[in-house]
């Protein structure tokens, strides 16, 4: 597998690129969509999602017919390679709906040791980030590295959901900012881990994340020298886990603020 990571990595870029002009097309005519609603009112998906998500999984499969893959919009598809791709094709569907720039193309690759690939495309922003094991991490070509310093040198992503209780997250809220952490929310968490990749962000946290929105962010962390807290691999896959990723110099403390590992506290 380690002498196609190149290859697989070139395709997803340029897959990448033809999935965000397709998302970029629907979102200049964004009027026209048909949106519906998923588990709750702000959980929404709309046309544009699930065409770009077929351009995605069709141009992979005519790549790499052995790869497995998982797609947020069309779930679970076998494969024998021991890779599976995994997909959001718009994470930041509300801002996207909205009219907002913080949305992207989020198209990741892991295999028994966790991520092995990952290429995320803000189409409005004019950025790609991408990274693969062994080759370092890059924005629009150009080498990128996490921020140095602790959680209090950069501002914190954080994202939520009604995954786990208010109360929690409120909880969580409460002790990042009397540890003196400045944080934000910007609507795409796959966005969010590509910015502590690149040095704008110290670090993401959210307490139940999918594994669509957090493949490809982790293999850019990873990549460009930060830490990242495990997520399940096989069929535990399919399921939300805790998410954070950050510089080294951040994780410990925010792995031991958030509590991500007390399962039962986040029930």
């Amino acid at each position: 597998m380690t002498r196609d990571i190149g290859t697989r990595l070139d395709r997803a870029i340029e897959i990448a690129r033809q999935a965000g002009a397709l998302a970029l097309e629907h979102f200049n005519h964004r009027d026209r969509l048909v949106i519906e609603t998923k588990r709750h009112a702000s959980d929404l998906v709309s046309q544009a999602d699930r065409a770009v998500e077929v351009l995605i999984r069709e141009a992979l499969s005519a790549s790499f017919p052995d790869d497995a893959q998982l797609g947020e919009e069309h779930g679970a598809s076998p494969g024998s390679s021991g890779l599976t791709w995994v997909i959001d094709p718009i994470d930041g569907t509300a801002p996207y709906l909205g009219g907002l720039p913080g949305w992207c193309v989020s198209i990741g690759a892991c295999d028994a040791e966790g991520p092995v690939i990952g290429v995320i495309f803000a189409p409005v922003l004019g950025e790609l980030f991408s990274a693969a094991r062994g080759r370092g991490a890059r924005l629009n070509g150009v080498p990128i590295s996490a921020m140095p310093g602790d959680l209090r040198s950069g501002l914190l992503g954080i994202g939520a959901n009604d995954r786990v209780p208010a109360a929690r997250v409120g909880e969580m809220l409460t002790a990042l900012m009397e540890a003196d952490a400045a944080w934000v929310r910007y609507g795409s968490g796959a966005l969010m881990l590509a910015w502590v990749a690149g040095g704008r962000l110290i670090g993401y946290c959210e307490p139940r994340m999918s594994a669509w929105d957090c493949m490809a962010g982790y293999a850019l962390i990873l990549e460009a020298g930060g830490r990242v807290l495990d997520f399940p691999q096989g069929e535990a896959m399919r399921l939300p886990a805790p998410v954070l990723g950050a510089s080294p110099g951040a994780f410990a403390e925010l792995e031991r603020l958030c509590r991500f590992s007390e399962t039962a506290h986040w029930r």
